[in-house]
């Protein structure tokens, strides 16, 4: 195979096309060694119990990732075939699909980003990291999900969710992780997601809750309604972007 792509390309095009596939199916393979790993098959009988418990669970405690991960991924099957498509139907959302990058400390180079200039799509991440002190090796496996791509989707959602905060310009706050779940139900139609949206402003204190409907909201659903698909973008080939061009390309206008 790589025999004949040789023949037809010159020597530098051929050694570049050679280490994309190196790369695509390394990659590839960790993740599929990876949910081979934590995959669980599910009865009907326990996926229904799971879903009753961790929607209890995580209406009760908001903050309790691991029941809102469950929540996700037993319910969320429908929506993740509809993100799938939306994947496939770009160029760079077929990249994605490929070569299933992960987003954590050993893949993502955090000191490099630290060096990029202010206003860069890597440097507003890596900023957002340091000032809420939070890890890209805080998103758990998949676990529930039978087809390992939707799985993939899943678990791709999980490790750009703070990506989407910090290009959003979103903090981690109550009211900035409610505007964010309403970016994100509008665009991947994941039932947690439309669940913390609409539930997590109930908890907003009353100054929040002026803040989020005169502005806050409004913002989201234009975002979430206007915006690119923000799951289709490939992140780790937009660090050095500036956050300014990204936003243009996406659609997206800054909450003033």
């Amino acid at each position: 195979m790589y025999q004949s792509i040789k023949l037809s390309l010159p020597d530098k095009y051929y050694t570049l096309e050679v280490k994309r596939r190196f790369a695509t199916t390394s990659t590839s393979k960790a993740f599929l060694e990876d949910y081979a790993k934590h995959h669980v098959s599910l009865s009907p009988l326990q996926r229904v119990l799971l879903t009753v418990g961790s929607a209890a669970v995580s209406l009760a405690n908001p903050y309790r990732g691991d029941m809102i991960a469950c929540l996700g991924e037993v319910t969320g099957t429908n929506a993740l075939v509809h993100c799938h498509r939306m994947l496939k139907s770009t160029a760079e959302g077929q990249r994605i699909l490929e070569q299933k990058p992960r987003v954590n400390t050993s893949t993502v180079n955090l000191s490099y980003l630290k060096d990029l200039p202010p206003g860069t799509v890597g440097r507003t991440y890596r900023d957002f990291l340091d000032n809420n002190n939070v890890s890209p090796d805080d998103r758990i496996a998949v676990q529930y999900v039978d087809d390992v791509e939707l799985a993939y989707v899943m678990q791709r959602y999980r490790e750009v969710h703070d990506i989407f905060h910090a290009v959003l310009l979103m903090p981690t706050t109550m009211l900035g992780e409610v505007s964010v779940k309403w970016v994100e139900a509008l665009q991947t139609r994941l039932p947690m997601c439309v669940t913390g949206a609409i539930f997590g402003a109930i908890r907003l204190r009353s100054r929040q809750r002026q803040l989020y409907v005169k502005h806050y909201l409004p913002w989201s659903v234009n975002t979430g309604k206007n915006a690119k698909f923000l799951l289709g973008v490939y992140y780790e080939e937009r660090w050095e972007q500036s956050l300014e061009d990204f936003h243009k390309e996406m659609n997206i206008a800054r909450l003033v």
